[in-house]
């Protein structure tokens, strides 16, 4: 995986401004991965997209990953870290295909994410994702799930590939209520490239009206010298 320039962060900032966050996560990789065709990203389980997310985000951003979230219980704002080294996989641990009850699965991945979004009962939501990801089609029984077989079989996918979702266990200290809350690193990630995207281009227009310099003059310089110049005009 190779790291990205300021140039690259800006490129993938403008091009994901228009795309839906399953595309954009595919596209940050793909700009991290060129070797990697979309189509063979889309169909990575989600626990290798998620671990490759992981890596991109500690190369550019650094390994801790802090934020905050508010107690669903009492609005309390709760801050947390993660050391998103822990997100680390490798794909050859996630099994390729999963037998449950005589039938056989593969591991969830964008494509069966991007067949739901627009669905907004989750128990019609979880059969198409079944549907889908099995790998017996015709008469088999791969046409129908009860709510049983497919809260049992989900939790089996779950367990065959356990980076597809990654559950922060959390517990308020004002009210001690305790949940999970999902994170969702592609979003994240996101919102870090955005959030570079808007200081690098306020670096640019800084310094083009002090300086004069193009925008890839003033991308070429490195952070630390930016950084410093950006001082000097504001001094």
């Amino acid at each position: 995986m190779r790291t990205l320039s300021n140039l690259d962060f800006l490129e993938l900032w403008e091009r994901g401004a228009v795309l839906h966050p399953l595309d954009r996560a595919l596209v940050a990789i793909s700009m991290a991965l060129p070797g990697e065709g979309y189509d063979t990203l889309a169909a990575w389980p989600l626990g290798r997209r998620n671990a490759a997310l992981s890596q991109l985000r500690r190369a550019s951003f650094g390994q801790m990953l802090a934020g905050w979230v508010a107690c669903p219980q009492c609005g309390e704002r709760l801050e947390f870290s993660l050391d998103t080294e822990k997100l680390r996989s490798d794909a050859q641990d996630i099994a390729g295909e999963i037998v449950i009850d005589g039938r056989r699965f593969r591991p969830l991945n964008s494509r069966d994410l991007a067949g739901i979004v627009n669905e907004r009962n989750e128990q019609t939501a979880a059969l198409k994702l079944l549907r889908e990801c099995c790998l017996d089609g015709g008469d088999f029984g791969c046409g129908e799930f009860s709510a049983e077989e497919i809260d049992a079989i989900s939790i089996r996918l779950e367990e065959a590939d356990p980076l597809a979702e990654t559950l922060l266990e959390l517990q308020c200290a004002e009210c001690g209520h305790g949940w999970s809350e999902p994170l969702d690193m592609a979003e994240w990630l996101w919102t870090e490239i955005g959030a570079r995207a808007r200081r690098l281009l306020l670096d640019v227009h800084t310094l083009a009206a002090a300086y004069g310099w193009s925008e890839a003059e003033v991308l070429s310089l490195s952070d630390q010298r930016r950084g410093l110049y950006m001082e000097m005009v504001r001094a």
